[in-house]
């Protein structure tokens, strides 16, 4: 599920890809943006679909392992406790996760060496060993060998990280919203959860999250001229073109929030550009842009250009 600050985080990057732009199409970059939101659900579909596949591999080397010219006891009784696997098994009879692989088209058909590669990896691990010999045949034990796998081998295996890299170029970070995603879904599962149990939604609020993604895009690319004149105001020892773009972008979006969202308040405002730019500028960003935005913000105040609603907004 997408927070404010990771929605606001999507509107930076269209909106530097707006700026960026030759044509500066308002109406094609905001379905650009959507789209790639969008698309975040895309990633949480295909980490689940993976647990779904090592099952499918780990039969697949079963069936092969029969086949060798001399098989060992192992290879014609293997122990079937993974494959078996009884949240796997809910996974793959889920309604909602069969009707967005089918939509999304998520396949990990031609993938097969790399999921093979993190099943072995699985495979040589002392927690597989365990998990394959312990008498416990509760559903608990399935459910939580899963989550173990998913942490350990899948949420930052490299190999991994850099094919979904290549199928679009902001799921690099996507990945750090969608990892909880997945560790919140399988625990959520229960043993008496039924096929058609819901999945966890890509917004909290479709409906208003929507708008405000859109009316922050729209509105920092429309009021651009005239925030852009405030910051220089500010900056006059510097000249903006030479201050780092992120740095300027974030205070364009931070000064448009606060003057035409209403119902958010100045400081939830300010505390999440500075921590968005700590992530996306340089170590130095935070400081600048906390700087200016203050001296801003007090011009607002004195000129009575704020429009909170409700006690503490202002603050």
């Amino acid at each position: 599920m997408l927070n404010r600050r990771y929605l606001r985080i999507k509107v930076m990057q269209a909106l530097y890809g707006f700026f960026q732009s030759d044509t500066r199409d308002l109406a094609k970059g905001e379905k650009a943006l959507f789209i790639g939101i969008d698309k975040i659900y895309d990633l949480f579909i295909y980490q689940l679909a993976f647990l779904i596949e090592l099952q499918h591999v780990a039969t697949v080397l079963m069936e092969d392992a029969k086949t060798k010219r001399l098989p060992t006891q192992e290879d014609l009784q293997p122990n079937l406790k993974f494959i078996e696997n009884k949240f796997i098994n809910q996974l793959v009879e889920n309604v909602h996760v069969k009707r967005e692989i089918n939509n999304r088209r998520i396949s990990w058909n031609n993938e097969f060496e790399l999921v093979k590669k993190v099943f072995n990896n699985i495979k040589a691990s002392p927690e597989f060993g365990k998990y394959m010999n312990v008498s416990d045949n509760s559903y608990e034990t399935d459910r939580n060998f899963i989550l173990e796998v998913f942490k350990e081998f899948m949420a930052d295996f490299e190999l991994l990280n850099h094919l979904y890299e290549e199928k679009d170029l902001h799921w690099g970070d996507d990945i750090y919203i969608v990892n909880p995603m997945v560790v919140k879904t399988i625990e959520s599962f229960k043993e008496t959860t039924s096929p058609d149990f819901t999945l966890m939604p890509l917004y909290k609020d479709r409906e208003e999250d929507e708008a405000f993604v859109k009316d922050l895009y729209r509105q920092t690319a429309l009021k651009d001229d005239e925030i852009e004149k405030l910051i220089g105001d500010k900056t006059k020892n510097w000249e903006v073109e030479r201050i780092a773009m992120m740095d300027v972008l974030l205070m364009k979006m931070a000064i448009t929030e606060i003057l035409y969202f209403s119902s958010i308040p100045v400081k939830v405002t300010l505390n999440e550009f500075i921590e968005i730019s700590k992530m996306y500028s340089t170590p130095k960003s935070k400081i600048f842009i906390n700087g200016i935005l203050d001296k801003i913000v007090a011009d607002f105040k004195a000129d009575n250009k704020l429009n909170k609603i409700g006690r503490g907004l202002m603050e």
